[in-house]
């Protein structure tokens, strides 16, 4: 199986498209992998986290606590000498791997027009058993569905959905994200779900860079050769959003990979996130007018109907501007034996996807965030997410209450 990969950037003359690597999981078809940048264990995000957590300052920059600070420079990393270059340092003893050292400063107009454009390459959730009460099972495969183009303005018709991008050792990469609601900050939320590989490398690597989530991106669905001529605005109307905070599943740190579905049960994360120019007193909920609640206990696979699936695909023959949808009814996948059984729905769409929301009916009847892209075979017939259970509730809470006093 693969990852539904991250998209690595193609700048116009400099660089070339990546083609998706391919993932080898016992009895699974190979599968797409999406990038993603990784969180710490929810442990270590609990226990060792700074004493003054990592937040805005009145200007709406992040701030890094002294604590931090001394930590990243016991790596030989200097944050003042960071936005001079010394991101693109990815030296294996510099590249953090570890939750309690994220890191991720602002650095104003760094995804700019062009950058955001040409980020095109994309780089596996818990359940209690007893929960999904399919352990073991794998369904048929479903038949391919077709993605079909979201209907502009994205804001009108998905406004929880955006573009993630973020700096690799690879290069530029994108993939998919959603703005779910705080119980910290009811209405005013700075919450946005994706795939764990989107912000982590797994057990190989660590953090991703320059972490931002696009809400809306190119909401009027311009096409590639439009966007060449198309202002910030056009591609970012509602802003650029920096992560000041990423968690991830333990086992995707530990087990994560970009080959073979490994970790692909747990393969989500949670990033709080803060306008890179400064605050406008609106949360990013505010802002986009909308965030979705997640459900941590959805039905089980027989009693949901259909499941939708947003995200941007960058890999062909997608290419990456445009939001996508996939609706089917959910089958089950299970990897091996002692993981979590996943969710899986026939669906076109490719690398770039990953960490996208799957969205269906919870155990209200209200629409609500149920799974993330996670993996998906060479093919492109299908996708499947983990589904949400303890792991993914206890990395949701703990990002929310980091940052309940702010």
């Amino acid at each position: 199986m693969r990852l539904i990969r991250p998209v690595l950037a193609a700048r116009q003359g400099r660089a070339r498209r990546r083609p998706s690597s391919v993932l080898a999981v016992a009895a699974v078809t190979a599968v797409i992998a999406l990038g993603a940048t990784a969180c710490g264990p929810e442990e270590d995000n609990a226990s060792d986290k700074p004493s003054v957590p990592a937040g805005q300052s009145s200007d709406g920059k992040i701030t890094i606590p002294d604590d931090l600070k001394d930590r990243l420079k016991a790596h030989g990393i200097d944050l003042d000498q960071w936005k001079n270059g010394e991101w693109k340092n990815w030296d294996k003893d510099k590249w953090l791997r570890e939750a309690k050292d994220f890191v991720n400063p602002i650095i104003e107009d760094l995804w700019d027009p062009d950058r955001m454009r040409d980020a095109d390459k994309s780089p596996e959730k818990p359940v209690d058993n007893d929960i999904s009460g399919d352990v073991g099972v794998t369904d048929p495969t479903p038949a391919p569905v077709q993605a079909a183009g979201v209907r502009t303005p994205y804001h009108a018709n998905a406004a929880e959905s955006g573009k993630l991008l973020f700096d690799s050792p690879e290069g530029s990469m994108v993939c998919s994200a959603t703005v779910v609601k705080d119980p910290a900050h009811p209405g005013k939320s700075n919450l946005v779900w994706t795939a764990g590989h989107c912000v982590h490398a797994g057990k190989k690597g660590g953090w991703y860079r320059n972490i931002a989530f696009v809400p809306s991106y190119n909401n009027q669905g311009l096409s590639l050769a439009a966007l060449k001529k198309a202002t910030k605005q056009e591609i970012a109307p509602y802003g650029v959003w920096w992560g000041t905070w990423a968690q991830t599943s333990d086992q995707w740190i530990s087990q994560g990979s970009s080959m073979g579905g490994l970790g692909a049960p747990y393969d989500f994360a949670v990033l709080h996130v803060t306008p890179e120019k400064g605050s406008t007193g609106k949360s990013l909920e505010e802002t986009v007018g909308s965030a979705l609640p997640v459900e941590f206990n959805a039905p089980a696979v027989p009693k949901i109907d259909s499941m939708t699936a947003t995200g941007f695909p960058a890999a062909p023959p997608y290419d990456g501007q445009k939001a996508f949808q996939c609706a089917d009814k959910p089958g089950r996948l299970s990897l091996t034996a002692q993981d979590p059984t996943m969710y899986r729905i026939g669906c076109t769409m490719t690398g770039g996807a990953s960490g996208g929301g799957w969205v269906a009916a919870g155990q209200d009847g209200k629409p609500a965030l149920v799974s993330n892209t996670s993996i998906g075979p060479v093919t492109a017939g299908w996708l499947a997410g983990p589904r949400f259970g303890k792991e993914a509730k206890g990395v949701y809470e703990s990002v929310s209450k980091k940052y309940a006093g702010q």
